[in-house]
């Protein structure tokens, strides 16, 4: 009997620098279902790889005198040994350079050409080269920068191909609406209000004014552009329209597309239309992760606090790490990262958790019985809650695995584990020890707790795959005893089944000292971060080798051109988002003349609650306007990095109206 196939994919990563804690997320979230799957017996292929065209890859490759492919294939090589050391066992890994790839691209491309999804025009627009995107003017933020990166953008004209959008909105609205396809469904809202309600605008297809991409084969100059010849990597590594593979029938459509939220439009409406246009089945699911922040701010190699995973697998073991970045983040949600977090996480949950758990009842199997279980046992009704409470943690993280909840899954089994914990306080094995008329029933709350372990490790594995085969030799199971079918049942084990004492499986750490050890790594990172960026990189113009100068100023002004601008401090009293908006917020100032209304474009850097009572930079005299509909009168003084906008925050004793100059 064939097994059921099961299709899971991570987005293509843009290798443009090196990989960091922050890319691990999708990858060791992928790989841990793919493996669970195929613990349930699935036939699973667990698809990752690179997508290596653009301007930005051009730019970078000239800038190190080298050629695009050779600046990528260092890059890559980097991550693919990331993936190595943190056990990530995908079975294809594809690169957009890719000869199959590049074959199957330029046939999608002329098929949806023929089939009159794409035609010719001119492209007259703003263009973000960081995110290599255009923009509108109405998609521009307050300052006419990218809604994106809040770079300047700059007028870019150029002849392109346009793929029609249009004939698939009211298809797309109802597929992110009233199907399971997104997770989480609160995430549609958005899509819907944002891009598809005001109307979805036809999308650029091809590129002429940069050469490292895949050549239209019909039209000399034009490449194609990132939405087709990314995106399509699903597909052209299942086999579509090239003969390197011959996997279409058997894996698609893919059961999950897993995407962090600042790519979820891309995969959510771009290629689902593309998929419509093609008359291919859509993906079963999209799900949809926050970021891992730093301190609050998204990790960024400008920032420095990028945290080398090789660095912290080498201080803790990349399971650990595995465990830690998979249980701090719940599906739609951002998680934080921390030196304190991270420690405390490891410590509460695997040395003195899972660790003390495993550790102390094999000690006290040798110690009681010299590692080898006696078949004479006594049970109680403290057993049965026990196991009821251990096999309820299986149904629930099979659950969750279902519905792609990493961190669900995780907390259903630690609750096993913290319940094994409670049942050695409840049952004091150390004082049956000392009776020997109890041994029978020490006998059977050791045997209960071997056979827990065997269950929770087995239902670790996929998240931790490198400890849980010394668990099993600590406990004496032996591969057929872990098999997916005898984890919903307890009796397992050999009656006089043998333990093994081991190595600590995660030693406690000392907090202070590994705290002050860590923030000593990452202040060299960002020391070494800042020096290293290009101007590009860190938001500012490119030195002039001529002058020197590092920053190109506006023109000069004098005082008198100074004084026009009226600078205030003012106090937010309240703020929420615009609606049908994703970039602004409404915020109610304090400016100590009666009160006024200011939108800004900061949403994606600030919650509405971040504000509330801050004290910030008013310019008081701008002239109002509207934006999405909501009167301004106003704006806020805000610094743009290389990492987004940033604030500027005001001491709270500078009282609302204060004159700033």
């Amino acid at each position: 009997m064939s097994k059921k196939p099961f299709y899971i994919t991570t987005p293509i990563y843009y290798p443009s620098g090196n990989p960091h804690i922050g890319h691990c997320y999708t990858t060791v979230a992928c790989d841990s279902i793919a493996r669970f799957k195929r613990m349930q017996g699935y036939d699973v292929m667990f698809l990752t790889g690179t997508d290596e065209h653009g301007l930005k890859i051009e730019q970078k490759a000239v800038e190190k005198g080298v050629t695009p492919k050779e600046f990528v294939d260092v890059i890559v090589d980097r991550f693919k040994s990331l993936w190595k050391y943190m056990n990530v066992d995908y079975d294809r890994f594809i690169r957009t350079t890719d000869d199959y790839h590049v074959e199957a691209v330029q046939k999608i491309f002329k098929t949806l050409y023929d089939k009159g999804y794409i035609y010719k025009g001119e492209y007259s627009g703003k263009y973000c080269t960081p995110c290599e995107s255009f923009w509108t003017d109405s998609q521009l933020d307050e300052n006419g920068c990218c809604p994106e990166c809040h770079r300047p953008v700059a007028m870019a004209k150029e002849e392109a191909y346009f793929f029609k959008m249009s004939p698939f909105a009211e298809r797309i609205e109802k597929l992110l609406t009233e199907t399971d396809f997104l997770r989480p469904k609160t995430r549609a809202t958005e899509l819907v209000n944002n891009f598809i309600k005001p109307g979805l605008e036809d999308l650029c297809v091809s590129r002429t004014t940069f050469k490292w991409g895949i050549p239209v084969t019909f039209d000399e100059g034009h490449v194609v552009y990132v939405w087709i010849d990314a995106l399509s990597n699903y597909i052209t590594a299942m086999g579509y329209m090239n003969g390197a593979y011959d996997d279409m029938n058997k894996f698609w459509p893919a059961d999950v597309h897993m995407v962090a939220k600042d790519i979820m439009r891309f995969h959510a409406i771009i290629w689902p239309a593309i998929l419509m246009a093609l008359e291919l089945p859509l993906p079963k699911h999209l799900a949809v992760h926050g970021w891992i922040t730093f301190n609050g701010e998204k990790m960024s190699k400008s920032l420095g606090n990028v945290v080398d995973p090789f660095v912290l697998g080498e201080r803790y073991g990349c399971d650990a790490i595995r465990y830690h970045i998979l249980r701090e983040m719940a599906l739609g949600a951002d998680s934080s990262f921390s030196n304190e977090i991270l420690i405390n996480r490891i410590n509460s949950d695997l040395a003195n958790g899972f660790g003390n758990l495993v550790s102390r009842t094999v000690a006290m199997a040798d110690k009681y019985f010299g590692g080898i279980l006696p078949s004479d046992r006594e049970s109680a009704e403290i057993d049965e809650d026990f196991k009821a409470v251990v096999l309820n943690a299986f149904a629930e993280t099979e659950k969750a695995m279902e519905e792609t909840k990493i961190k669900q899954a995780l907390e259903a089994i630690f609750k096993a584990v913290d319940r094994a914990n409670k049942y050695i306080d409840e049952t004091e094995p150390w004082k049956l020890g000392k009776d020997d008329s109890k041994k029978g029933r020490l006998a059977s709350v050791l045997y209960n707790l071997l056979d827990a372990i065997r269950i929770i490790s087995a239902l670790l594995s996929p998240f931790m795959p490198s400890t849980m085969p010394k668990v099993w030799e600590q406990i004496g199971a032996s591969d057929d005893d872990i098999t997916y079918d005898k984890l919903s049942k307890f009796g397992v084990l050999p009656e006089n089944v043998k333990v093994c004492k081991g190595e600590i499986l995660f030693p406690r750490i000392d907090v202070e000292k590994e705290i002050e050890a860590l923030n000593d790594i990452i202040k060299k990172n960002m020391e070494t971060a800042q020096s290293n960026l290009s101007a590009e990189e860190k938001g500012e113009a490119k030195p002039d080798e001529d002058s020197g100068q590092e920053i190109e100023l506006a023109p000069e002004i004098c005082i008198d051109d100074f004084a026009k601008v009226e600078i205030r401090a003012a106090k937010v009293i309240s703020a929420e988002k615009v609606k049908k908006s994703d970039k602004l917020l409404c915020l109610q100032l304090d400016d100590g003349m009666g009160g006024r209304q200011v939108v800004s474009g900061i949403a994606q850097y600030y919650a509405p609650e971040d504000l509330v009572g801050k004290t910030i930079q008013l310019i008081a005299n701008l002239k109002p306007v509207k934006l999405r509909g909501v009167e301004s009168f106003g704006m806020i003084c805000a610094a743009d990095t290389a990492d987004g906008v940033k604030v500027i925050f005001l001491d709270d004793s500078i009282p609302a109206g204060a004159k700033i100059r």
